[in-house]
């Protein structure tokens, strides 16, 4: 489940886990637009993730986050609504006819307003970073990479309004790299969420923390089976 800390599935749920779908939407648009920031193979412009953004991090990341309130998931309806959301306001803001920048006249005021809508998610994420500590570790590292992306292109974005051109590169690059990071690891925890002995020929573990609910049970059924 997408939800950390003490939480107990509905019983009789009536619906599936939309957290994998979540999760896969996220992955595959943070991968895309990674790869822009990175500049790989020389393509600087991120319009190619507009489609994504719009589409599947954006409204289908959504819709996961509605059925998450469905089968009672606080934690999961919030983060993939508001990520969902992310992708979509991130859709608009480059989408010409919108205009949500032409009133900014300077580039660097521009710099400044992106630098001030990403340090804002980078907040966010790391509130939601903050309740994963009692879940898993690959729950966590994926909180985690992704609020340094955003750290590092909220900064790439605030040295680029100061006009350091070669900074605001360098750490955009580097908001790229943990973006895929966060887009592997979003792809990793997706698979554990669907995985089962009934579709895969194996489980790939999360590694719960030693302190969370679930790694003190294993120990207490260890302990019990050894006796």
């Amino acid at each position: 489940e997408f939800q950390p800390g003490l939480y107990q599935a509905p019983t009789h749920r009536k619906f599936a886990n939309p957290a994998p779908l979540g999760l896969s939407a996220f992955a595959l648009t943070t991968f895309v637009l990674s790869l822009v920031n990175l500049q790989t193979r020389g393509v600087a412009e991120p319009n190619i993730a507009l489609s994504l953004a719009y589409g599947y991090g954006g409204l289908i990341q959504l819709l996961a986050g509605m059925w998450e309130m469905a089968v009672a998931n606080t934690f999961g309806a919030t983060a993939l609504s508001s990520y969902g959301g992310f992708w979509i306001s991130y859709a608009i803001i480059l989408t010409p006819s919108f205009n949500v920048l032409g009133d900014y006249s300077e580039a660097a005021d521009i710099s400044s307003v992106l630098g001030f809508f990403l340090i804002g998610w980078f907040i966010f994420t790391f509130i939601l970073l903050m309740l994963t500590l009692r879940s898993t570790v690959m729950f966590f590292l994926l909180f985690l990479t992704l609020d340094l992306a955003f750290l590092f292109l909220a900064t790439s974005e605030f040295a680029s309004s100061n006009g350091d051109k070669a900074s605001a590169v360098g750490l955009q690059k580097a908001g790229g790299v943990f973006g895929l990071f966060a887009a592997f690891l979003a792809w990793y925890n997706a698979f554990a969420g669907i995985a089962d002995t009934s579709n895969s020929f194996f489980i790939i573990p999360v590694f719960h923390f030693p302190w969370s609910e679930k790694a003190r049970e294993a120990r207490v059924k260890s302990e019990r089976e050894t006796v």
